[in-house]
């Protein structure tokens, strides 16, 4: 199992990385256009109409896109002042546990999310703005975002399982 998931773990902070530097760029091109519009508004007097959408496409993709790396980097809030009274071979079964209803939340909203886009595709929806633009594409960073997620709560699942196999709890805070 060691050399699965060591190659799991590699392939994954891959397509990873890649979703939280797309994150990056989202964040930067909302940066740019609403300068641009700041600038269209306030010197020419001609404000944009696409705008607003585009850069809360652009924002949503980001939020999404950077779930899987900040659950990667434990970067998300959490709440531990009962669980670090635990000892650790508690906290890591505790950890396990938590992290399988979250692979539950997951499929779901994943599947649901899946539903929303094939729907938005499949009937041709577009914005209702003046860009009518397809809302299948936007809405496939929801998709991507929590099958990334997904994929890394299950890697957590597999660096705990093998701390408890081999009760190095250590290296478990490092999965």
């Amino acid at each position: 199992m060691t050399k699965f998931l060591k190659e799991y773990d590699r392939v994954l902070y891959q397509l990873t990385h890649l979703a939280a530097l797309m994150a990056g760029f989202c964040i930067l091109a909302t940066a740019f256009i609403i300068v641009y519009e700041i600038i269209m508004r306030g010197l020419f007097h001609a404000p944009t109409e696409w705008v607003l959408e585009i850069s809360t496409y652009f924002i949503i993709a980001a939020g999404f896109l950077g779930l899987a790396y900040t659950f990667r980097q434990k970067a998300h809030v959490q709440v531990d002042f009962v669980t670090m009274r635990l000892s650790a071979h508690t906290r890591c079964v505790l950890e396990i546990i938590v992290n399988i209803l979250g692979v539950l939340i997951f499929l779901i909203f994943m599947t649901e999310s899946m539903d929303l886009v094939t729907a938005s595709f499949d009937f041709h929806k577009l914005s209702p703005s003046i860009l009518r633009f397809p809302l299948w594409i936007p809405q496939c960073s929801l998709v991507v975002g929590s099958a990334l997620l997904l994929l890394e709560i299950v890697r957590r699942i597999l660096f705990g399982i093998r701390c408890l196999q081999t009760g190095c709890y250590d290296e478990e805070r490092q999965g």
